[in-house]
């Protein structure tokens, strides 16, 4: 278990060399860079707001040229991106990018105009689709819709919003203007909700025949056509094949650019990590003539990297040791068995100072712990054989991902390992097969026991592996506070707990009430319970004086003992925890032993072997799905809860390089 030590780091250069060194440190991505917030009169800050969202916006308009590049050309469908991974590419094709990086902002810029394009004449086409639409009920009227009548005639053309006939308006006006004659209409269309007609009188009855034609729902054209209908539709149908040839030029030209997407996904990282280096360049101090890098880096890294500045930019480079008061960022470094479990500790919190990574002592905890709750070695076979695969397959898949899989990986050869001790493959289903099918009995016995045979010896067995998780915990919180010569606080809040709390456990294993209550095969003689009984006494005395220790009161500090002493209980609640243990192992078992039965139900035979083959897949896949998420939570939970609690508090901020923090591809380089 490693927390990797850090140093403060200060390079001094020449601002002639700040972009190729900040491109070194980006590509190395080996320091955190920390300015301080006030430095001496000569040195000052550069204001780079507009060049970061410049790059910033070039960025985005490359990844939207890319989403509108895939719209009309889509990509092969293949593999999902988590398991392909970001793109190597070496620091000669990473340089050769960013020398045509303006040249496919051009391209972005390009299709971006197309797209727009696109989207205008669309919207035109609509526009023109719609006038179409309102002119087509007016196709026959041969005049303009606009013309209003001649010196002695007055022209109303409009509509009724129903379905009249020429006979039913003629009546009406007759009815209504007796005196008006000489009235000429025409139906120009009909249809359920709409009437349009075409009516021309004698101007001196032209505004009582458009009273009555406004009370009876009579209103204009909304946009009426300067021309003839049938001109005016002819014209739009003409711009509208037009917006349609344009559209598809454009989309045309779009998909003739689709061999761009690769470059262009290069160029919005690129534009991404020149925004994010202007970021930094804002925060650092410099001279007219000279700059100042300061951070922090692992010390494993930091000499290597003090010797290429130096020897490459001929900068120079100064580290030391953090003060003990500074807020050092924290990086983790562990073994191939322990690393995988890296993001369940990032998950609750990185270690804060003083306190070691739980990671391998935790590790070794996790994986018995998740296969004990998932217990059947086809299931752990099944995980570790498509976990392993994936891991051989897929090699440049992204480091988190890659510790996910390999912590799976391993908890499914834990999960072989207890199915084979307890005898579950698939539940019950070699001897289900056997039976239904071959008419034979076929077993594989347990190793150990069967679960579900014996299952207050599988709760005690629990309970054991948790006192031993709980007591590993105790154990850590000694060795740090032995590693920070904190003695006494060693002896009163570690060495008294397990004088107290082990002596109880070893005293109940000594009497008879304990031993018959559970069953167990032993028992320890009257003499060792007497002695345990002696180290709990002298525990619960030294927790009730010293818990205390920090008030000056007698009175408090007695008190606060006794309140210390009552936190007992919360050891009784820990190690009660662990019987989710034999709740999640019998439950993985008896589900699987239902839908192997369910399976069974029809017998032999062909339509019984069918049945049982769509039970078997959907049954155990959902078991496995469902149990695998149960095993993972509680084993996190284990962790979490009664592991940490005993001696790891967190708060540590997280290591954060100033890195090329890429989406699409990664730079290989030597180091």
């Amino acid at each position: 278990m490693a927390v990797l030590a850090m140093k403060r780091i200060s390079i001094y250069a020449l601002k002639s060399n700040r972009k190729k060194i900040l491109e070194l440190l980006q590509r190395r991505g080996a320091v955190e860079i920390d300015s301080p917030k006030e430095a001496d009169d000569v040195f000052s800050k550069t204001d780079t707001a507009s060049a970061r969202l410049t790059f910033e916006k070039n960025a985005q308009q490359a990844v939207n040229a890319v989403s509108i590049l895939d719209g009309v050309s889509p990509p092969e469908k293949g593999l999902p991106k988590m398991l392909l991974g970001r793109t190597p590419v070496t620091l000669e094709q990473y340089e050769k990018t960013a020398e045509a990086a303006p040249v496919h902002a051009k391209t972005a810029s390009r299709i971006l105009a197309l797209d727009k394009r696109i989207s205008d004449e669309t919207a035109e086409i609509l526009r023109l689709e719609s006038q179409l639409d309102a002119l087509t009920p007016w196709l026959s009227l041969d005049i303009s819709m606009r013309t209003l009548g001649t010196g002695s005639t007055n022209v109303f053309i409009g509509s009724f919003p129903e379905e009249l006939t020429e006979a039913d308006l003629k009546n009406k006006l007759a009815s209504s203007l007796p005196e008006a004659d000489g009235i000429e209409l025409e139906i120009i269309s009909s249809q359920s909700q709409q009437t349009c007609v075409f009516l021309v009188c004698h101007s001196k009855f032209g505004m009582q025949v458009e009273s009555l034609l406004r009370s009876m729902g009579f209103t204009y054209p909304a946009a009426p056509s300067k021309r003839p209908p049938a001109e005016r539709a002819e014209e739009l149908r003409q711009r509208i094949a037009k917006a349609k040839e344009n559209s598809a030029r454009a989309e045309a030209e779009i998909a003739e650019l689709k061999d761009s997407r690769e470059a262009l996904l290069y160029t919005a990282d690129y534009y991404a990590m020149r925004a994010d280096k202007y970021r930094v360049l804002g925060e650092l101090w410099q001279s007219p003539h000279t700059f100042v890098v300061t951070g922090y880096v692992p010390e494993p890294d930091s000499l290597a990297l003090q010797r290429e500045l130096e020897e490459r930019y001929q900068a120079f480079v100064e580290l030391e040791t953090p003060e003990t008061d500074e807020d050092v960022p924290v990086k983790l470094k562990n073994n191939r068995f322990s690393a995988p479990v890296e993001p369940v500790v990032e998950g609750y919190s990185l270690p804060a100072k003083h306190e070691v990574d739980p990671s391998s002592v935790m590790a070794i905890f996790y994986y018995v712990l998740f296969g004990m709750m998932l217990s059947d070695a086809a299931y752990g076979f099944l995980i570790f054989l498509i976990c392993g695969v994936v891991l051989l397959k897929f090699r440049n898949i992204e480091e988190s991902l890659r510790k996910s899989l390999t912590m799976f990986m391993y908890c499914g050869i834990s999960t072989m390992f207890w199915g084979v001790m307890f005898g579950s493959y698939f539940g019950d289903a070699i001897p289900v097969i056997a039976r239904t099918f071959f008419n034979t009995e076929i077993t594989i016995p347990a190793l150990w026991f069967t679960p579900l045979d014996n299952p207050m010896k599988l709760l005690l067995f629990s309970f054991l592996l948790g006192i031993v998780h709980l007591f590993t915990g105790l154990g850590v919180q000694f060795y740090q506070l032995v590693k920070r010569r904190k003695f006494a606080d060693a002896l009163y809040d570690v060495v008294f707990w397990y004088f107290l709390v082990g002596g109880l456990i070893i005293f109940l294993l000594s009497t008879d009430m304990f031993h018959n209550m559970m069953s167990l095969s032993f028992q320890f003689p009257s003499i060792v319970g007497t002695i345990a009984a002696v180290f709990a006494g002298v525990g619960a005395v030294g927790i009730i004086a010293t818990s205390g220790r920090e008030s000056r009161s007698p009175v408090k500090r007695l008190l606060k003992g006794l309140y210390g002493l009552y936190n007992v209980s919360g050891y009784l609640s820990d190690i009660l925890s662990y019987s989710r243990l034999l709740a999640l192992g019998l439950a993985t078992g008896v589900i699987a032993t239902v839908f192997n039965q369910m399976g069974s139900m029809l017998g032999g035979g062909v339509v019984g072997a069918v049945f049982f083959t769509l039970v078997f897949i959907i049954g155990h896949a959902m078991n496995l799905a469902i149990n695998l998420l149960g095993a993972y939570v509680h084993t996190n939970r284990l962790q979490y809860v009664e592991f940490f609690g005993k001696f790891y508090e967190g708060g540590g901020r997280k290591f954060e390089p100033f890195a090329a923090k890429t989406k699409y591809f990664k730079v290989t380089e030597e180091k």
